[in-house]
C-alpha cells in the first residue's frame, strides 16, 4: 500500500492508505490574519510560536507553515518561521508557497524531509518545482488545476492530477511521493462539491495509487457551524480513501470526527488513540480501583 514518507530531523510521519488519518495544521499561515500578518512582517514569531504550540498540543501530525505577506520578503519570512518550529519542536513540517524562491530557501533551511505545498498542472511551474522536489529529496502536493483553471468537471480535475503524476516521474519522483489535492469548492455555492471529491478520492486511490490531501476548511466557507460541516467532511471523505488534510486540529468538532472515523475504518487498531483521548479518568470517590475495608467486628468477651 502507497506510504509517503514525512519526517522532521527527529522523527518521521507516515502518510498511507491504511494508516491513521494525517491532520496537518493549518494555522501558521498570514492568508486573512490581519494582526500575524503584521506580527511576521516586524519580526515578531510570537504568535507562530503559539500557533504551533497549540496546534501540537491539539493532535496534529505535521503543521503547515505559510508566510506569503504582501511587500515582505516571503522567502527569509518562510526560512525564520521553519526554523523557529524546528527549534521547539520534531514535528514535521509542510513548507507553503506559491513563490518558487521561498520554497526553495524554505527547504534549504529544513531539517529532514519535507512536503512541498504545491504545484499545479501548469507547465512553467511543473518545470520549476518539481526539480526543486528532486533536489531536496521532499514529497509534494499537487493541486488538480492548470492553465485552463478549477474545472466542475471532476473528471477533467482528476486528468490533471493523472497529468502531474506522470510528469514527476520524468524527474524521478514517485507516484507515492505526490500527494494529491482534488480541491474541495464551497459547498454552498456548488451543491455537488463534497460528492465530486468523494469521487475524485476513489480514482486517486485506485488509479493512480497517491495519497490524498486537501485544505477542508474550504468545503464551509460562507455557512454557520462551519466546524459542524468541516467534521462531517473529513469523516466522509476519509470513508472515500482520503489520506490527509490540512485544518484546524484544535476545532474539537473536527478533531472528534477524524479520530472517530479512523476507529470505525480500522485505522486505529483496538481503538487506542481514541481511548488516549477520550477515556475519562476515574473519578473520586466512585469506587473503582479501591480496595474496599472489611467493618472491624467486636471483640468477644
Amino acid at each position: 500500500m502507497t506510504e509517503t514518507v514525512i519526517g522532521s530531523a527527529k522523527r518521521d510521519h507516515i502518510i498511507g492508505f491504511n494508516k491513521p488519518f494525517t491532520m496537518i495544521g493549518e494555522r501558521i499561515n498570514p492568508t486573512g490574519r490581519k494582526l500575524l500578518a503584521e506580527e511576521m512582517k516586524n519580526g515578531d514569531f510570537s504568535r507562530v510560536e503559539a500557533d504551533a504550540i497549540a496546534q501540537i498540543e491539539a493532535g496534529a501530525h505535521m503543521l503547515d507553515i505559510n508566510a506569503g505577506i504582501p511587500l515582505a520578503d516571503e522567502p527569509a519570512l518562510l526560512a525564520q518561521a521553519i526554523e523557529l518550529v524546528q527549534s521547539m519542536s520534531d514535528i514535521p513540517i509542510c513548507i507553503d508557497s506559491s513563490i518558487v524562491e521561498a520554497l526553495d530557501r524554505g527547504l534549504q533551511v529544513y531539517k529532514g524531509r519535507a512536503l512541498v505545498n504545491s504545484v499545479t498542472g501548469e507547465l512553467e511551474q511543473l518545470e520549476r518545482v518539481m526539480p526543486l522536489v528532486k533536489k531536496y529529496d521532499a514529497a509534494v502536493v499537487a493541486i488538480s488545476n492548470d492553465e485552463t483553471g478549477i474545472s466542475e468537471d471532476p473528471a477533467v480535475r482528476f486528468a490533471v492530477a493523472k497529468k502531474i503524476v506522470e510528469h514527476a516521474a520524468d524527474y524521478g519522483i514517485k507516484a507515492c511521493d505526490v500527494v494529491i489535492d482534488p480541491l474541495v469548492m464551497p459547498i454552498g455555492a456548488m451543491g455537488q462539491a463534497g460528492r465530486q471529491v468523494f469521487d475524485i478520492v476513489g480514482r486517486i486511490q485506485r488509479e493512480l495509487k497517491c495519497n490524498t490531501t486537501c485544505g477542508a476548511s474550504n468545503v464551509s466557507f460562507g455557512l454557520p457551524n462551519r466546524d459542524g460541516i468541516n467534521g462531517a467532511f473529513l469523516s466522509m471523505a476519509i470513508s472515500h480513501g482520503m489520506t490527509s488534510a490540512i485544518t484546524n486540529p484544535c476545532h474539537k468538532e473536527v478533531m472528534e470526527s477524524v479520530m472517530a472515523a479512523d476507529v470505525l475504518m480500522g485505522h486505529d487498531p483496538d481503538c487506542l488513540n481514541w481511548i488516549g483521548k477520550y477515556r475519562e479518568p476515574p473519578k473520586d470517590g466512585d469506587g473503582r480501583g479501591r480496595r474496599v475495608s472489611k467493618r472491624k467486628r467486636p471483640a468477644r468477651t
